[in-house]
C-alpha cells in the first residue's frame, strides 16, 4: 500500500467482491472522499480484510475530488460524513454537476435515522455506521447492482423514447407512407400520407384495398421487406424492395419498401411498413442516365455510347462468328450552310440528317453523333453489301428530304472482322473509307486512294487521328497537282 501522505492505497489484491464475471477479471476502483489519510487508511485495511479485491485513491478536499472525477473513471465513491471544511453533502452536488452515475456511500458514525433517510433523498446510495466496516462489501455490491439496473432502465427508456418519437415523426410526415397489416397483408392502419400518396379519398377507402398481400404472402418477398435478405456481399439486409404499385386512378407509381415485424397483443402477426414514393427519382435517374449516352442536339448516340455498343458488337461477333458493319458519315459543306444562312440553320441541317439516320435505321442498329458534322452507324450482322445498301438509301433520302438547303453527306463503310478486328482499327478503316469517298467525290480518287489504303490498315487512335492524317495527305496531293 502507498503511504497515506501520497493520498494514494493502490493495488490491494484481494479476493473479489462477488459481483459477477466481468468483477472477477479487474479491481473495483474506489474514490475514496476522507480528511484524515491515517483514518483513510485504516478503513481500507477493514476493507481488506472484508475480502475485497480493490484499488484506492483517497482525496480530502473538493479541488482534488474535482480533479479525479474529470480525469479518471470510478466504480464506487466512499465518502466520511460529515466532513470538516465541507458543506453538507458537497460530493453528491459535485457528482450531478458533472452528470456521473456512481454510486455515493457514506460512512458515518451514529447519526440519526432521519438523516440518512434525507441523504438517500439527495441520491447517496446507503450510509454504512463505521463500526460496522464489515458490512461495507455487501453495501457496495447492492449499489453497484442498484446503478447497473438504473442505466439499463435508462437505456431502455431512451430508446424507448426514440422509437416513440421516431414512429411519430413517420406517421406524421408527409412524405412516407406509413401502414399496419396482418401477416395475409389486409391494411389494420395507414396513415394520411399513404392516402394521399395512392390518390384516395379516405383511410376507410384505401384499407379495403390489398397493396400487400402478394409482398407477405411470398417468402422471398416478405425477407427482403423486412431486411433479411443477403446483399451483394452476403450481408443481410443489402437488397432494398422496389415495386410498382398503381394509384387508384391507375398512373404508375413506383415505391420502395422497408418493414419491420411488430405483433401486438390478440395479433398473431403484424408488420408495419414505410413507404417511399420514388417515381420522381426514378424518372431523374434514367434521365441522367439518357442524358449520358445521347447527343443533346440530335438525339442519337454519343461517341462514349458508340464505343461501348462498338464493344460489344465485337464480343458478340467473337461469339457468333457474323460479321458486322461501321458506317461513318460526314455531312458535306457544313462550314459553307453555317456562313451562308447562319449557324441556326446549320444546327438544323446536322438534325435532318439524324432524322435520316433514326428514320433508315433498325431497332438493333446504333446511329451516333459524335463530332461537329460526323455520325456513324452500326449494324449488327450485317454484310458489305447490304451495308453499301444502307448508305446509299441515307444519301438519296437525305436529298429528297424536301428542305432547303439541300444536303448530301459522304459515307465511309468498315467491315468487322475484314477490316479491323478492334475498335480503333475498325474506326480507322471506316475513316479511311469516308475520306476515299470524298476524295472520289472532288476527283481526287488517284492520289488519295493509296494513303487511305494504307491508313486503314495500321490501328490508330480514333477517327480523329485518322481523318487528320488523311487531310493532310489530300492538301499535299492538291499543291501538287
Amino acid at each position: 500500500m502507498h503511504s497515506a501522505s501520497r493520498n494514494d492505497v493502490n493495488q490491494l489484491v484481494l479476493p473479489p467482491v462477488p459481483l459477477g464475471p466481468a468483477s472477477r477479471r479487474r479491481r473495483l476502483r474506489i474514490l475514496f472522499v476522507h480528511g484524515d489519510p491515517g483514518a483513510a487508511e485504516q478503513c481500507l485495511r477493514d476493507l481488506k480484510r472484508a475480502r475485497c479485491r480493490f484499488s484506492a485513491h483517497v482525496v480530502s478536499t473538493p479541488e482534488k475530488l474535482i480533479k479525479h472525477l474529470d480525469s479518471k473513471y470510478y466504480d464506487v465513491l466512499l465518502a466520511k460524513y460529515p466532513l470538516r471544511r465541507w458543506q453538507g453533502p458537497q460530493v453528491l452536488k459535485m457528482l450531478g454537476e458533472r452528470a456521473r452515475p456512481m454510486p455515493v456511500i457514506f460512512l458515518t458514525d451514529k447519526i440519526k435515522p432521519e438523516l440518512v433517510a434525507e441523504l438517500v433523498t439527495e441520491g447517496a446510495a446507503d450510509c454504512v455506521n463505521r463500526d460496522h466496516i464489515g458490512h461495507l462489501p455487501v453495501a457496495i455490491r447492492r449499489a453497484l447492482n442498484e446503478n447497473n439496473l438504473r442505466e439499463e432502465r435508462d437505456q431502455s427508456e431512451k430508446k424507448l423514447r426514440h422509437s416513440e418519437a421516431r414512429y411519430r415523426a413517420l406517421v406524421g410526415n408527409l412524405s412516407y407512407g406509413i401502414c399496419r397489416c396482418d401477416g395475409e397483408g389486409k391494411f389494420l392502419d395507414v396513415n394520411q400520407a399513404l392516402v394521399t400518396m395512392l390518390g384516395y379519398a379516405s383511410r376507410k377507402e384505401l384499407m379495403a384495398t390489398h397493396h400487400v398481400n402478394e409482398i407477405l404472402c411470398n417468402a422471398s418477398k416478405r425477407q427482403q421487406l423486412l431486411g433479411l435478405s443477403p446483399g451483394k456481399d452476403g450481408e443481410d439486409g443489402g437488397v432494398r424492395l422496389e415495386i410498382d404499385w398503381k394509384r387508384k386512378d391507375g398512373t404508375p407509381l413506383k415505391v420502395r419498401l422497408s418493414g419491420r415485424q411488430a405483433s401486438t397483443e390478440g395479433e398473431k402477426d403484424s408488420y408495419e411498413i414505410i413507404v417511399e414514393d420514388i417515381t420522381q427519382q426514378r424518372k431523374l435517374e434514367d434521365h441522367l442516365r439518357q442524358q449520358a449516352a445521347k447527343d443533346p442536339l440530335t438525339g442519337l448516340a454519343n461517341y462514349r455510347h458508340l464505343v461501348e455498343i462498338l464493344d460489344t458488337e465485337i464480343k458478340r461477333s467473337e461469339r457468333t462468328g457474323r460479321e458486322f458493319a461501321l458506317l461513318f458519315l460526314d455531312l458535306d459543306g457544313l462550314k459553307k450552310i453555317n456562313d451562308r444562312f447562319g449557324h441556326v440553320v446549320g444546327s438544323e441541317a446536322l438534325c435532318r440528317l439524324g432524322d435520316v439516320l433514326s428514320n433508315s435505321c433498325r431497332n438493333m442498329d446504333t446511329a451516333a453523333r459524335f463530332g461537329g458534322d460526323e455520325f456513324a452507324i452500326i449494324l449488327p450482322e450485317t454484310g458489305e453489301v447490304p451495308a453499301n445498301l444502307v448508305a446509299g438509301r441515307i444519301c438519296d433520302n437525305l436529298a429528297r428530304d424536301g428542305r432547303k438547303p439541300k444536303l448530301s453527306v459522304s459515307i465511309g463503310v468498315a467491315i468487322y472482322p475484314k477490316n479491323g478486328e478492334k475498335i480503333d482499327t475498325l474506326m480507322g478503316a471506316a475513316d479511311a473509307a469516308l475520306y476515299s469517298m470524298k476524295a472520289r467525290a472532288h476527283g481526287r480518287e488517284g492520289n488519295i486512294k493509296d494513303t487511305a489504303s494504307k491508313l486503314s490498315h495500321r490501328p490508330v487512335a480514333g477517327p480523329r487521328r485518322t481523318r487528320e492524317s488523311l487531310k493532310e495527305s489530300s492538301k499535299e496531293a492538291k499543291s501538287r497537282t
